[in-house]
């Protein structure tokens, strides 16, 4: 398991200023005007980009997994209010 730790380290960052960082940005958003007007899954997407943005800035800002995984959940909400088959509903 350490191995891992250390491995993760090295392209994700040390996970407290991961979290700390994350957790700045999650803050800011949920005091956005919008905030509660989002549907579970646009709130989760955010939160969750927010914590991938804490590893870009915390870790290897160089890393594409850190990248594509943003796009990967912006795209599923892209998806969603484009399809209206599976359309998130405030």
């Amino acid at each position: 398991m350490s191995d891992l730790l250390d491995e993760r380290a090295k392209t994700h960052g040390a996970f407290y200023n991961v979290a700390s960082m994350a957790q700045e940005l999650k803050d800011a958003m949920r005091r956005g005007r919008n905030w509660k007007v989002l549907d579970d899954t646009e709130r989760e997407t955010l939160e969750m980009i927010a914590s991938k943005i804490g590893r870009i800035l915390a870790g290897n800002p160089h890393e594409p997994d850190h990248w594509r995984d943003v796009a990967g959940y912006a795209t599923l909400i892209e998806r969603a209010l484009t399809r209206n088959d599976d359309a998130p509903t405030s």
